[in-house]
């Protein structure tokens, strides 16, 4: 496989640059590339991959085998709604210690945002005051494109990913002008705001610009055929959505424990307590819809329970997130799973994640940059199905059957690096 050299700047615009997430991704990658802390969460950087018969003992780094971008290539910029400087971002989002964004300060504060593309209706519980003023959203897709552009002038980027780290818009359906590219082009230029979102406007400007694109919420945006047919043509890579960080990430580990071992599952109930930007936009009921829909997805796909009705076929699933403002970004995940076993007779296993949500998430912004940027230059385009082990739910076509055993994505992931640098995809079965 050809590889293009990872020489120059990576550009790195995220959409939302100014949230909790964003900036705990930002300004830890600063700090890890200027030896002031450790990427823990990070497959890229840390962990290894095992490369031909287990009795070679080859246990190399991914990133010591794998052509990825050095961090010290990274360029940060973004949009945002709100106007504060990346600093003053991190510091409103509580996540990191002033004694940690300190040192980065002068590199935060240099990130300043572009202003951002809002629709109120779609994020009802924010009041945008860093807006464009484009009149429809054909207009806000160039002014997008001209930010793109800008940017990687400026920077002297070689190549850019654009990431959505922004809020859940609210839910909407698949409609008739997501099912071509012609017919979602003609929906833009007519400013046809019931089924064009803000983040589809920054979709559809990153492709048009030649730049990988991460969907990192669960809005309907880059998973409809439009967008797939303008990847194919654009020939760039797309992946998504929803990063799966908290409970989502517990659900993909428990869930394939019970289905090996046989084991029946009668009900699983979630709820999830949150405060920060993230639990105040998730407040709004149609943008809970959003989330919902992709957190209910898990299990079924796992258990697949048109075949195993006995065992599955009648599980009661109920999803809950609960804005609480003194929780702030440490989010707490609780579940109750009634399961049974032989004779059906009944169990309960019960989970308490107290997990800080953006210090889970900023890992996986990093991996999927530059595993994005990496699919790029391996010439890779259409929808990035080995990145399935960092979403909720997996974007696939309507053909496919998305995987969410986190341990298979875990072996698809390893495998596709394999290929790519030339060494056999690893089975087991030795």
């Amino acid at each position: 496989m050809e590889i293009k050299e990872a020489k120059g700047k990576l550009g790195i615009l995220v959409v939302g640059v100014g949230g909790a997430v964003s900036s705990t991704f930002i300004a830890g990658t600063l700090a890890v590339r200027k030896g002031q802390g450790k990427p823990i969460g990070s497959i890229t950087q840390l962990a290894t991959i095992r490369l031909g018969k287990r009795n070679e003992n080859r246990f190399p780094k991914i990133k010591d085998v794998v052509p990825l971008a050095d961090l010290k290539d990274l360029e940060f910029g973004g949009w945002d709604i709100f106007p504060e400087d990346i600093y003053q971002a991190a510091m409103h989002a509580e996540v990191l210690k002033k004694e940690d964004l300190d040192k980065v300060k002068d590199e935060l504060e240099a990130i300043r945002p572009f202003t951002g593309v809002f629709d109120q209706e779609y994020v009802k519980r924010l009041h945008g005051t860093h807006v464009k003023k484009g009149k429809t959203r054909w207009d806000l897709v160039e002014e997008v494109r001209e930010d793109i552009r800008k940017f990687k002038e400026e920077k002297h980027c070689e190549r850019i990913v654009v990431m959505w780290a922004a809020s859940t818009e609210v839910y909407i359906p698949m409609s008739e002008e997501h099912k071509g590219l012609s017919v979602f082009e003609k929906a833009l230029k007519e400013n046809n705001t019931a089924v064009i979102s803000p983040s589809m406007c920054y979709a559809y400007a990153a492709l048009a610009e030649g730049c990988p694109f991460i969907m990192g919420a669960p809005n309907l945006c880059v998973d409809i055929p439009a967008m797939w047919e303008f990847a194919a043509q654009k020939k760039v890579p797309i992946c998504g959505k929803d990063y799966k960080t908290g409970q989502t990430m517990l659900k993909t580990v428990l869930a394939p424990m019970l289905k090996t071992r046989m084991l029946g599952l009668s009900g699983w109930f979630s709820t999830n307590i949150l405060g920060n930007r993230d639990g105040e936009v998730l407040d709004d009921p149609g943008s809970f819809k959003t989330k919902e829909v992709s957190k209910l997805s898990v299990i079924d796909t796992i258990l697949q329970p048109e075949l195993y009705p006995d065992l599955y076929g009648d599980v009661y699933h109920k999803v809950r997130i609960n804005y609480y403002p003194p929780r702030k970004d440490n989010k707490e995940g609780w579940d109750n799973i009634d399961l049974f076993g032989w004779l059906g007779y009944p169990m309960q296993l019960k989970v308490d994640f107290l997990c800080r949500d953006s210090i889970l998430a900023a890992p996986l912004c990093l991996d999927l940059v530059l595993f994005a940027d990496l699919a790029a230059r391996c010439g890779f385009s259409g929808i990035q199905t080995w990145l399935s082990f960092y979403f909720k739910s997996p974007m696939h076509d309507f053909e496919t059957i998305p995987e969410h055993d986190l341990f298979i994505q875990y072996s698809k992931l390893k495998n596709t690096l394999r290929t790519i640098i030339g060494e056999k995809t690893i089975d087991h079965m030795e």
